[in-house]
């Protein structure tokens, strides 16, 4: 036996019996009758089940209501919130982003102006595309190499001008052929010009000497090049192939007045052959290459009816100016750089008489004087052994025994001031000079300090009278700042007053606004005041000009 099994010994148990399936009818029955058992019980408990005691009156209930209100809208503009920060974080990140992007104010802002630099096309290639470029450069390159290898100088430098560039340009095309080098007939004949410039004249240079309009060109390495239009400094696309190229052009033009440039002497004066100035700087004094300036003189020399034209002064300063040229008046024109000192020069000595002698003293032979007896001395620096200078006090020195009439220092800023006055107080009226100063009482003091340079032992007192006796008028110019160069003073010296040297003002310029375009409006006026070479004026004369140089103020 075993627990929880039953035994196989147990008889048989008797056959399930099957239940018969109920009639529609009897399920019919039992549904109802379950339903009304419900409904019964339901009813008897809603009778024994009372209704909860009321906890609270009808005001308390509605006041919970109206917070239960007011905590349900602020969970909405929570959730509200909620969904809209994401929106206003992505905005605010945005407008941090665009304060980080704008370019943070300064205090100059408003004030200065940054603008980018633009560059004036001169030369004639024309280059614009890089693939083009690189491809003439390549072209000029390979010619360049082949001509300087295959082209005999020396027979070149015996033709005149003309042959010896046909003979470059015709020695180019041979080239281009053999080569086999992808060049238009155009850019054939700019690559032959060049050559030829660089052969027989100054390279690059060339195109800005040929161009009227330009009056400075400043070459700060074989890279940058400028020049002045208009009295506007503007960059141009003119470049040297290296420095060397720029040192041997500075070379050239130095050493065809016998002198030179090289790391012994490494700064040089020289001139042009239409009386150009050029200044010279090579490395190592350069640090960014060789650097070089040149004051360009126009084709068509300049008057005083031009400088009207040019607006530079009125038509009755001119008459006065004419004046003071011819009736042998001591003259010293006075400005800044580049503010047109030696071309009022040149145009005071238009009206020198024709048969006066007159001895210049310059370091660069720079003055275009129409007269025929005219003799032009130009200083000298040193050899290589440190000897043979020839200063400009020496050249001063020496004119006093060359018996002048009229003696012009181009430029006065060294001990050849005291020499100036004393041939001036010596019986050589007339005589003219330019100095470096910014108005005409500090012309005087840039006297005084010049002579004192020469450690002469001399009172002040005795320098200002020299000065005053010997200095009649001081012609003031100046460039302003919108690029035009203007007589702004013509004064002339009374005397002296105790330890002061006394001045009038014959002409004043006044600046009376700026138009629309950035220029200047000025207006050069008279005072009216009687000069004291009135004297001077009517024996030589010319004294109607001056009449009518003074009646303006009065007009």
């Amino acid at each position: 036996m075993g627990f929880g099994k039953k035994s196989n010994s147990s008889p048989p148990s008797a056959p399930p019996k099957v239940a018969k399936k109920p009639a529609v009818s009897e399920l019919r029955e039992q549904s109802s009758s379950a339903i009304e058992d419900t409904s019964k019980l339901e009813s008897s408990l809603s009778e024994t089940v009372a209704p909860p005691p009321s906890v609270m009156s009808d005001d308390m209930s509605e006041k919970l209501r109206e917070i239960m209100r007011e905590g349900m809208a602020q969970e909405e503009a929570k959730d509200s919130n909620k969904k809209e920060e994401p929106v206003v974080k992505q905005e605010v990140t945005r407008d941090v982003q665009k304060k980080d992007d704008e370019p943070k104010k300064s205090i100059d802002d408003g004030f200065l102006t940054h603008e980018e630099e633009d560059i004036h096309v001169t030369s004639g290639s024309g280059e614009v595309d890089s693939m083009t470029a690189l491809r003439l450069k390549r072209a000029r390159t390979r010619i360049w190499s082949d001509l300087r290898d295959g082209i005999d100088l020396k027979a070149l430098a015996r033709m005149d001008g003309k042959a010896a560039r046909d003979e470059v340009r015709t020695a180019v095309e041979e080239i281009a052929r053999f080569r086999n080098l992808d060049l238009t007939p155009m850019e054939m004949a700019q690559i032959a010009k060049e050559c030829g410039d660089d052969m027989l004249g100054y390279g690059p240079l060339e195109t800005l000497l040929a161009e009227d309009g330009i009056a400075d060109i400043m070459i700060n390495g074989p890279d940058t090049v400028y020049v002045e239009r208009k009295g506007k400094i503007q960059k141009t696309d003119i470049k040297f192939r290296d420095n060397q190229h720029l040192v041997t052009i500075c070379q050239r033009i130095v050493g065809a007045i016998g002198r030179r440039v090289d790391e012994s002497s490494p700064i040089c004066d020289a001139r042009l052959p239409d009386g150009s100035r050029v200044n010279v700087i090579i490395p190592p004094l350069a640090v960014d290459g060789a650097c070089m300036t040149i004051r360009k003189f126009t084709k068509d020399k300049l008057t005083l009816e031009k400088l009207l034209e040019f607006g530079a002064m009125t038509p009755s300063c001119a008459k006065l100016i004419m004046a003071i040229g011819r009736c042998r008046v001591n003259a010293l024109i006075s400005g800044g750089t580049g503010s047109g000192k030696t071309t009022m020069l040149n145009c005071l000595t238009r009206y020198i008489e024709p048969g006066e002698r007159i001895i210049t003293c310059e370091d660069a032979c720079e003055l275009q004087l129409q007269q025929p007896h005219v003799v032009r001395l130009e200083t000298r620096p040193a050899n290589l052994e440190g000897v043979g200078e020839v200063t400009m006090r020496d050249l001063v020195k020496n004119c006093l025994r060359m018996r002048p009439e009229r003696i012009i220092v181009g430029e006065v800023r060294g001990p050849e001031a005291f020499d100036l006055l004393q041939a001036m107080n010596t019986g050589h009226d007339g005589s003219m000079g330019t100095v470096h100063a910014n108005n005409p009482r500090e012309a005087l003091s840039r006297m005084e300090n010049m002579i004192a340079m020469g450690n002469l032992n001399i009172p002040t007192v005795a320098v200002r009278e020299q000065i005053s006796s010997a200095v009649n008028v001081i012609i003031q110019v100046q460039r302003l700042r919108d690029g035009s160069r203007k007589v702004t003073h013509v004064t002339e010296i009374t005397g002296m007053e105790g330890d002061v040297v006394t001045m009038q003002d014959l002409f004043v310029l006044e600046v009376l606004g700026e138009d629309d375009d950035g220029k200047l409006i000025t207006r050069l006026k008279s005072t009216g005041m009687r000069p004291k070479f009135w004297d001077k004026a009517r024996s030589f004369g010319v004294e109607k000009l001056v009449l009518d140089a003074m009646e303006e103020a009065y007009g």
